[in-house]
């Protein structure tokens, strides 16, 4: 099976779920770019709660349809030093933070020009260090009804309309006494490390 998804910006961990479940990822390089979504925006943990980062893009309000590969990041507002820090805030106790962090950061600091181009990376970085061989590619086209052997989940992992993570493995988080599923998969690593792929299953 083939998972075809959008492009995520540090995808919740029910993303991976999917993804440990199937051969192959086929991300959607052919849709326009859809506000309030995961396409720019992750969860993490903080010890306030759930905190939601947001990257800002370009014409990201523009009542024009623009393809995803086109959209901008706008670092006119030094979001990636506030995305940084809350994350060490939220994370910088973590057991495994400090075998992790070097390798995120790094990606922030190349600065990548349009957004489709900093999720590739980011989720790249996250098949890596979760030790997952899933082959990507990307959409010639978009269609509105894949083959039977892709599993379409594209809009389905939405911050508004899907349980998100709702059958996740409880794990011990840096905060709160209550488990939080809806989280990116930076929670997940930064608190459990190489068994990380043992909730996904």
């Amino acid at each position: 099976m083939i998972l075809l998804t959008e492009i995520q910006y540090n995808p919740p961990i029910s993303y991976f779920r999917h993804a440990i479940r199937c051969e192959s990822i086929l991300l959607e390089a052919h849709e326009n770019y859809v506000k309030q979504s995961y396409r720019n925006r992750c969860h993490v943990l903080t010890a306030h709660g759930v905190q939601p980062l947001s990257v800002p893009v370009l014409r990201g309000n523009s009542k024009i349809k623009i393809p995803i590969t086109e959209i901008e990041i706008d670092y006119s507002q030094k979001w990636q030093l506030v995305h940084w820090r809350t994350i060490q805030a939220a994370y910088g106790r973590a057991p495994y933070f400090e075998f992790y962090s070097d390798y995120l950061r790094e990606v922030y600091e190349r600065q990548p020009k349009f957004l489709f181009e900093l999720n590739v990376e980011l989720l790249k970085l996250y098949l890596k260090l979760l030790k997952l061989n899933k082959p990507l590619q990307y959409t010639e086209e978009y269609q509105v009804q894949p083959p039977k052997s892709v599993l379409d989940l594209r809009n389905r992992i939405h911050p508004k309309i899907y349980p998100d993570n709702l059958h996740v493995i409880p794990y011990t988080q840096v905060f709160g006494k209550q488990f939080v599923p809806e989280l990116s998969i930076i929670d997940l690593l930064f608190t459990q490390g190489p068994a990380s792929v043992s909730f996904l299953q």
